[in-house]
Formats: structure tokens, sequence, C-alpha cells
């Protein structure tokens, strides 16, 4: 197989701006960020991540970027790990942003979604105009309604698809669109005329067949096939995992086919707990009879094959030169799948090129109408 060229580069003029900080102070790395940035962009939106060492302070930061930028409308959360191009920065005070000077009927802030879609009806004379909609959304993963709010979210844009994540945090779980919030979703909607890009990579491989959920309650499995659901486990992990279940903990998984995709994607919950006595599992989802699953384990050779391809085919997919990405990338991924030294982000650099690009490794990754885990979600202009 031929080598993939690297997409062509945007000039300077046309790049998105982009800055990051590791200054220990906050105050240091909004000024550092505001330098690098500058005031000649043109641009009305920005995207911004902190570390969640910056929880509590991340309103502060944002009201001091919008004052000191002229850019009035930023759009991010938190998280414990964030990204730029080529970097990956865990646990320690980071900032990174990057101005978005896209034309003023081209978006729309999307303002805090709690429980229900009553907040986006302030849109619907925008979204009526559109042939299609993108929404890069971050989103409180305290919320029990949040994968309802995502799927309705989706399904009541036009063509909708929705990218982002949920923060990642060891203190306060902020969410900005204009204004800071919490426990909402929240971001900016992007008319699909613009072209945006986005594409999914998964972090785990099936294994085994298809099963089916004969017997459950809430988030139980019961029955697999007819059969008791910790027996056909046992046998899809092998023997060696099987006699000591606690290794397979944080390597084996639930996959859920997505109904309908046409490049086999999956949503993968974590098993939480077993009941050797009653041949019980614990999954981190509710369940329903009849449900397709299948069982996953954690393979970074795989997960990295996987991200080559992803890159390779959103590249193929770009008619223009990239002008800035968004990354969001499980907090199961980077370093701990793929280890030290930014390689997870080292390979997109390679891929895209020098392409400016921020984001943040979440709690949960959004994709299209779900909510995944294990994966990374890229977003291209």
């Amino acid at each position: 197989m031929p080598t993939p060229t690297r997409p062509q580069q945007a000039t300077g003029t046309d790049c998105f701006p982009m800055a990051a900080s590791t200054a220990r102070d906050w105050r240091e790395a909004v000024a550092e960020c505001v330098r690098r940035i500058g005031t000649g962009h043109g641009a009305d939106l920005g995207f911004v991540y902190a570390t969640d060492a910056w929880a509590d302070a991340f309103p502060t930061i944002v009201g001091t970027l919008r004052e000191q930028t002229g850019i009035a409308h930023w759009v991010g959360t938190v998280g414990t790990g964030i990204c730029w191009t080529g970097h990956e920065h865990y646990e320690a005070p980071g900032l990174a942003v990057m101005a978005a000077p896209l034309p003023d009927e081209s978006w729309r802030l999307l303002p805090p979604l709690r429980e229900d879609m009553s907040p986006l009806a302030e849109h619907a004379s925008w979204l009526g105009r559109l042939e299609s909609c993108i929404g890069i959304v971050h989103g409180d993963p305290h919320n029990p309604h949040m994968p309802r709010l995502v799927a309705q979210l989706a399904g009541l844009l036009p063509n909708g698809f929705l990218v982002g994540g949920l923060t990642s945090s060891r203190a306060a779980h902020p969410q900005v669109a204009g204004t800071s919030a919490q426990g909402c979703l929240a971001g900016v909607l992007i008319d699909g005329a613009l072209g945006v890009r986005t594409a999914l990579t998964q972090g785990c491989t099936p294994i085994g067949g298809r099963h089916v959920v004969t017997e459950c309650e809430r988030n139980i499995l019961i029955g697999i096939d007819g059969r008791p659901a910790l027996d056909v486990f046992e046998e899809e992990i092998g023997e060696v995992l099987a006699r000591d279940l606690r290794r397979a903990a944080g390597y084996i998984f639930v996959g859920f086919p997505v109904p309908g995709s046409d490049t086999g994607d999956y949503l993968v919950r974590n098993v939480v707990g077993v009941d050797m006595r009653h041949r019980l599992l614990a999954v981190g989802d509710l369940l329903e009879p009849g449900q397709p699953l299948m069982f996953c384990r954690r393979d970074a050779n795989t997960a990295w094959t996987d991200l080559e391809r992803m890159l390779d085919e959103i590249a193929a997919r770009l008619d223009r030169p990239p002008r800035g990405a968004l990354y969001f990338s499980c907090l199961g991924r980077g370093r701990h799948t793929f280890g030290e030294g930014s390689r997870e982000l080292g390979l997109i650099r390679e891929r895209l090129g020098e392409v400016p690009l921020v984001g943040f490794f979440a709690n949960g990754e959004i994709h299209r109408d779900r909510l995944y885990g294990w994966t990374g979600v890229l977003a291209v202009f």
C-alpha cells in the first residue's frame, strides 16, 4: 500500500491562531497565550481547555481571555489532561487556546442544556436555514440526563452531528459557551456548509463473536444467549483470565454495536462487578433484553493501527488545507495506552502536519449522537 501523503498545509494567514502555556500561575499562562495569539485575528469565537489544576479559576480565566484578546465568545472545559499540536499535558497547570475566525452567520453558541431542549428554541430560525449542523459540545458527567441530551440534540439539529467530550476533573466541572456553567451540555453549533470533517478511532478490539442479552435487570447482565452471563464472559476471555477475574479489570470491556453504523462502531462500557455465586456481570450502562453485545479488550497495538487508519482516512477526505483542529481523547488513552512522549498527539501531527490543534482528555467522548469510551474524536476545520 502506498504511503499516504500529508495534507497540504494552510498558509500562516489562513491557520487558526493557537497558543499553549504550562506556566505555574494561570495569569502568566493567559498572558503568554494572549501574546502568541495577538489581537489581529478577526475572530469572535475561541476554544479554551485548561487542566483541572485551574478548574476553580476557569471562569476567571475565560473572562480574562475575553478582555485581553477581543474574542467575545469562548467554548471549552477542563480536563485532567489537555493537548495541543503534537503535545499531551497531564496533571499539572496548563492552558491551550485557539481562535476560530469563522463567519458570524456560520455559528451560534449552544445555551446550557440541563434537562431538555427548550433553550435551543432561541436558534430555531437560524437552524431552519441550514441543511446540516455540527455541534462541538462539552458535558458534565455528573448530569444523569447526559446520554439523552446528546441523543436529543443530535436528533433536533438538521442532519445533526456532534463531537466533543465530558469534562474530566478532580475539582469543579465547568463548561463554557459564552458564559460559564456546570451540570450541563453546552458548546457551539456550526453550519455544516463550512465543511468541518470529523472522525472516530476506537481504543479496544472485539474478541469472540456477537451475543444477545437474554435476561437483565438495569445494569446487571443475567443471561447471554440464554446462558448465565458470567459463563459466556469466561469462555470469551480465555482460561488464563477466567482463573483470576481481577486480572481482567481495566483490560476487558463490554461493547455494544451501534445500530446502522457502516464502519463497525461500537460503544465500550466497563465491567463494574461480578457475582460468582449467581454468575452475573454488572456493566457500566443500562441494558435491555434483545440488545446485541460483544466483549472487547484494551489493545495498544490495535488502537495505534486504528488511529493510523482514522488519520489516513480523514486526510484523504480533506478537500482543502486544514486551518485548525480539535481532538477529544479518552482518559484511558494517551500515555496510558500509547506510553509517554505524547505519542498519540505526535502521530496526529505526523499525519496531518503542523495543523493548529487543541483539545483535552475526556471522561467520555461524544461522536454523532452517542457517548463513547476509549475513543479519540477528531474535528478538522
